[in-house]
């Protein structure tokens, strides 16, 4: 199967926080297009893997990591006495990740997280975590005028699942929209 077509990088099929942090910045995929938030709100530390057409639909797939340490920003100002990620965190890691694949799967504008159809919690992240996991299957995936990627996901705290999303939507806006 060819690399989808880009003319500011060429797609991997992982990347580095150096290249992550390059991706905030902008330009990565050409002016104007997708690109990942600066820390702190960058919730990852790496992608492990990014296909267009693994994961459970055969749609795409992304898995990404964060490291954790108990110095992490959240931790300290969130729940005070009660160091915790705040869920919210975990999806919008998430929402970063769809966004970030469709720029590497070829679609031009930037990323704009527009819902999720439903979320489920069964435990946390916490200081004593050493590594979150955040898993995205692509499950539809719409290109013309309107790009849409409809995603599922999990987030995995040291390999135990913490919480899981279903119809995870993120759109990509150009600055003619």
């Amino acid at each position: 199967m060819p690399s989808p077509p880009h003319a500011f990088h060429t797609p991997q099929t992982s990347y580095t926080k150096d290249d992550l942090l390059r991706s905030s910045e902008g330009g990565y995929f050409g002016p104007g297009n997708a690109q990942l938030p600066a820390p702190p709100m960058l919730m990852m530390d790496r992608i492990t893997e990014i296909t267009l057409n693994g994961g459970e639909f055969g749609k795409g797939h992304i898995v990404g990591q964060l490291d954790v340490a108990p110095s992490l920003w959240f931790f300290t100002c969130h729940a005070l006495g009660d160091p915790v990620m705040p869920a919210s965190l975990g999806l919008d890691a998430m929402w970063q990740m769809i966004g970030y694949w469709l720029g590497w799967s070829g679609s031009p504008g930037k990323g704009r997280a527009i819902g999720v159809g439903e979320i489920t919690f069964s435990g946390h992240v916490t200081p004593d975590i050493r590594c979150v996991r955040y898993e995205v299957d692509m499950r539809q995936v719409r290109r013309g005028k309107l790009t849409l990627g409809i995603a599922n996901g999990r987030v995995l705290a040291d390999d135990a699942c913490v919480y899981v999303a279903k119809d995870m939507r993120v759109s990509l806006v150009t600055s003619a929209d």
